[in-house]
C-alpha cells in the first residue's frame, strides 16, 4: 500500500502528534494534512508554529467526539491517524469520565466515519500500558489486555472497539502499542519535562515510591518513523508493539537528568506511591522490526536532545507550568512533597 495522500490528525496539536505532523510534512510533497485538536490543557497551537503558511496543512478545532466536527473533515481524507487521548494515568485516577468520553467513545465516532467513507487506513496510536503490568519478560501483540489504571482501560477499551471494527466491518485498522515517549514539545505532567524543567529551578523532582519502577524509553522521532511505516507497510487488522530498547528504572532516569543539567541528587524527593502503579512494562518488538523498523537514536544522546530543548525553550514551558498546570501540580504534589523524604 502507498502512504495516504490526504490524512485527517487527531490530536495533531498534542505533543507525539505535532511531531508526527511535522515530521510527516517534512519528509514528503505528496500529502495533506488536517488537524482535528480541541486544545485542551495538552494540545498547543505552538506545537504547530511554522505550518500555518504550508498549503498542505489545515487546523481545525474540535473534539473527536462530536460527531458534527468529524463529519465533514473524514469526508475529505483517506484515512485516519488518531492520537487524540487524554493521556495521564495520575489524571485518570483523578477525573476518570473525561477519559472514556475521549479514548473510548471518540474511538467510537472516528471509527463510524472512517466506516461511512470507505477510508484507505485507520491508524490508532496505543500503548504498552494496556498489557499491564509485566513481570518478566516482554509483552507480544497476542498477549491479552490487562489495563490497571482508568487511562490504561480506557485505550484498551478503544483498541478493542478498532479490533472490532475490522473484523466486523472490514476497516483497515492498524493499531501501534508504543512504550514511554520523549522528547520535545511534550506537556510537563510527563516525568522527563516535569523533572527537567524542576531541576532547571532547583525544584524538588517528585519521585514515587521506591522509584525502582522500569519503563522502556523511546524517543518520539523514533515513534514518528514507525507510524510513518505503519501507514504504508502495516497490516490491517493487526497490532504492532513499538519501543525503544531502553529500560530503566525511575530512580536511574532520575539520577541522569540530574547528571546531565548538574544539579545535586537533593533534588529527588520520595513521595506516596500512585494507586495501582505498574511495576514493569515491556514490549516485544519483533514484529514490526520484520517490516525494516529499529529506533535509530541511542537513549543517551536522544535524552541529551530533549533536555537541550527545555533548557532552549523556556518560552515554551514556562507558561504552561504557570497556568492550568500550577493547579494540577498543587493539586497532585504539594501535599505527598511536604511529607516526602529525601532519597540521597
Amino acid at each position: 500500500m502507498t502512504m495516504p495522500r490526504r490524512l485527517l490528525i487527531t490530536g495533531g496539536a498534542g505533543f507525539i502528534g505535532s511531531n508526527f505532523v511535522r515530521k510527516l510534512l517534512g519528509t514528503t510533497d505528496r500529502v495533506e494534512v488536517i488537524v482535528l485538536d480541541n486544545l485542551s490543557y495538552a494540545g498547543n497551537l505552538r506545537n504547530l508554529d511554522g505550518l500555518e503558511t504550508d498549503d498542505r496543512f489545515n487546523f481545525v478545532q474540535g473534539d473527536i467526539a462530536d460527531e458534527h466536527a468529524v463529519e465533514p473533515l473524514a469526508a475529505r481524507v483517506d484515512a485516519i491517524v488518531n492520537f487524540a487521548a487524554e493521556s495521564h494515568v495520575d489524571r485518570s485516577i483523578e477525573a476518570p469520565d473525561a477519559f472514556i468520553r475521549t479514548d473510548v467513545y471518540g474511538t467510537f465516532v472516528l471509527l463510524e466515519a472512517a466506516r461511512r467513507h470507505g477510508h484507505q487506513r485507520y491508524l490508532q496510536v496505543s500503548t504498552d500500558e494496556v498489557y499491564g503490568d509485566v513481570a518478566a519478560g516482554s509483552s507480544v501483540e497476542t498477549d491479552a489486555v490487562r489495563p490497571r489504571s482508568p487511562y490504561a482501560a480506557s485505550k484498551a477499551s478503544g483498541d478493542l472497539l478498532v479490533m472490532a471494527y475490522h473484523t466486523t466491518y472490514g476497516v483497515p485498522t492498524v493499531i501501534s502499542r508504543a512504550s514511554n515517549n520523549f522528547g520535545p514539545f511534550q506537556y510537563p505532567e510527563k516525568v522527563i519535562p516535569l523533572f527537567v524543567t524542576n531541576a532547571i529551578d532547583d525544584e524538588d523532582l517528585p519521585l514515587y515510591g521506591d522509584g525502582q519502577q522500569v519503563r522502556d524509553w523511546l524517543f518520539v522521532e523514533d515513534h514518528c518513523e514507525a507510524l510513518m511505516l505503519l501507514l504504508e507497510r502495516g497490516a490491517p487488522g493487526e497490532i504492532y508493539n513499538v519501543g525503544g530498547g531502553n529500560e530503566l528504572t525511575n530512580i536511574e532516569l532520575t539520577r541522569a537528568i540530574l547528571a546531565r543539567l548538574g544539579k545535586p541528587l537533593s533534588l529527588i524527593r520520595r513521595v506516596a506511591d500512585r494507586p495501582g502503579h505498574d511495576r514493569r512494562y515491556s514490549l516485544n518488538c519483533s514484529k514490526i522490526a520484520d517490516l525494516g523498523w529499529r529506533p535509530a537514536h541511542e537513549f543517551a544522546a536522544a535524552l541529551d536532545e530533549t533536555i537541550d530543548w527545555y533548557v532552549h525553550h523556556e518560552n515554551w514551558w514556562r507558561p504552561l507550568k504557570s497556568g492550568e498546570f500550577a493547579d494540577y501540580y498543587r493539586r497532585q504534589y504539594a501535599e505527598r512533597l511536604a511529607g516526602g523524604v529525601g532519597l540521597e
